[in-house]
């Protein structure tokens, strides 16, 4: 019976999403190329055995449109008979390409395959291929008057839903900044990263952050459409408390155990069970909690058995919400920080949470590890993987 495992994974240090960023002049097409150049050099990897790269990119327009991830495969070098294909699953873009990787492997439709993501939100801002106001069309309309609503007001309903505090939102921010800068300082991240520049950690890291400095910061998403529409009058989201924007890279090489032994290659884990779920396009961001449940349950494991999670922050409420309703020990998730203060480069961070989930379970001995992550439009993807 075919299986799909993780022969390596790489990623860039994330940089500010910002025209001050560390690769704001950096096209995001070299960008990707760069990781999938790294992830060959690091496993001796002959890219003309590449079968498919599967990339996601979330704003896919400007220099992120026309199959990027096939321009990115051109540019690395890579011979010409490797194809590329872009997906966007939003937020879950590149967690998916590694599912569509894996299925493909078990299947035997692939042998090898590289699955990556990137994004450049200096050079394509977030949002810049949306709909104003967040509506499809008239049968969307139709079925949620008013249409779809930004990420940030969904954030600020589930903080209202859970009964969360403005100061529980800023002290989980602070705490994501401090392990993210302790994991640094202790060089938990080297092994995982291939530098672009000279930019050496990620750039969005505040090591000296706290609870209030936080607190002094405005709310970002006050407006009165939204208090009219969902009777919101108690706002608590920031630009502390919610991820920031980012641009960076990440890679995974995925194959089979044979296929891997063929070629000297040690897996560092294997990609147990991967699942996706829809839920409430309006609250949006809670779709992790069912994507949880299910892919625990398909896998024949509690959440007790679970020794790492890698639960995107996109913000703060998010994980709050997630640890509620899943009694996951706190201890044991975003353990070296979270998208909160590493940063959050939409199409690159599914493949850079499996990078940071991996470097964990290795670091501690643990057997299982799951990655989830919230995505707009009310979707989630799960994935569990063992190490090996």
């Amino acid at each position: 019976m075919r299986d799909a495992v993780i022969v390596d994974a790489v990623r860039t240090p994330v940089a500010k999403g910002k025209p001050n960023g560390a690769y704001h002049g950096i096209h995001p097409v070299d960008l990707h190329a760069h990781v999938l150049r790294a992830l060959a050099e690091r496993t001796g990897l002959d890219p003309a055995e590449v079968d498919d790269v599967i990339g996601g990119t979330v704003t896919a327009i400007g220099e992120q449109s026309t199959n990027a991830t096939r321009l990115a495969v051109l540019t690395a070098g890579f011979p010409e008979a490797v194809p590329g294909t872009t997906v966007d699953r939003q937020c879950g873009s590149s967690q998916q390409a590694i599912s569509f990787a894996a299925q493909g492997v078990v299947a035997g439709a692939y042998e090898i395959v590289i699955a990556s993501g990137a994004e450049s939100m200096s050079r394509v801002p977030i949002g810049s291929a949306r709909q104003e106001a967040f509506v499809g069309g008239p049968g969307l309309e139709n079925r949620y008057p008013g249409g779809l609503i930004p990420q940030g007001v969904a954030a600020e309903l589930i903080a209202r839903k859970w009964g969360f505090s403005r100061a529980e939102l800023d002290e989980f921010a602070a705490h994501s900044h401090a392990k993210a800068a302790g994991a640094w300082r202790q060089g938990f991240f080297d092994g995982q990263i291939t530098r672009v520049t000279d930019l050496r950690t990620d750039e969005s890291i505040r090591p000296g952050t706290s609870v209030q400095a936080l607190s002094g910061l405005r709310t970002a998403f006050e407006d009165q459409r939204w208090d009219l529409r969902f009777g919101l009058i108690d706002w608590k989201i920031t630009a502390g408390n919610s991820s920031p924007v980012n641009d960076g890279a990440a890679a995974v090489l995925i194959t089979t155990s044979e296929t891997a032994a063929r070629h000297g290659w040690r897996p560092r884990a294997r990609i147990h069970t991967a699942t996706a779920v829809g839920d409430d396009p309006i609250m949006m961001l809670t779709g992790i909690i069912p994507a949880t449940a299910k892919v625990l349950a398909r896998a024949g494991l509690s959440v007790g058995d679970i020794d790492a999670f890698e639960v995107n922050e996109a913000f703060a409420p998010v994980v709050l919400a997630w640890q509620a309703e899943t009694g996951a020990d706190p201890a044991k998730v975003n353990v070296d920080g979270g998208a909160l203060a590493i940063g959050h480069p939409l199409g690159a961070s599914g493949a850079r949470l499996a990078t940071t989930l991996l470097s964990v379970l290795e670091r501690t001995g643990g057997r299982y590890g799951l990655q989830v992550m919230c995505e707009a439009g009310g979707t989630a993807n799960a994935t569990v993987i063992e190490r090996l």
